[in-house]
């Protein structure tokens, strides 16, 4: 069964264009715009694998964050934070608060983002 991808991102382009990406490489994948939607496609789709940006409309990211990691029935949810945010500080919280990986978007093409996905689900 292919692995369940949810990208919790508002900007739609980006998102249509990762969601494609990993579509062609056989994944499932779900798209919410804003992180309350996102958070509860993490408790109705139960997906395999989480990307997350945190600058978002409504709670952002690092809330939704917390509240996937406080929950224990997504707690063990990888999380790979998709983000413009590159301060040092950002990164490092965003790791401390249980992200598996932290891509800052102007550094990475949607081809090395499916890798981390890949990697990540290993």
């Amino acid at each position: 069964m292919a692995s369940k991808i949810l990208i919790i991102e508002d900007d739609k382009f980006l998102r249509d264009l990762i969601a494609q990406k990993l579509k062609t490489e056989g994944y499932e994948v779900i798209g919410a715009a804003e992180g309350r939607e996102g958070l509860e496609k993490v408790k109705k789709e139960k997906p395999n694998l989480i990307l997350l940006d945190l600058v978002l409309p409504g709670i952002d990211g690092f809330e939704v964050l917390k509240k996937i990691k406080e929950d224990p029935s997504t707690s063990f949810l990888p999380v790979i934070i998709l983000s413009n945010l590159g301060q040092k500080e950002s990164v490092e919280k965003g790791l401390k608060m249980g992200a598996v990986d932290y891509l800052i978007k102007a550094h990475f093409t949607p081809t090395e983002i499916i890798e981390k996905v890949k990697n990540n689900l290993k």
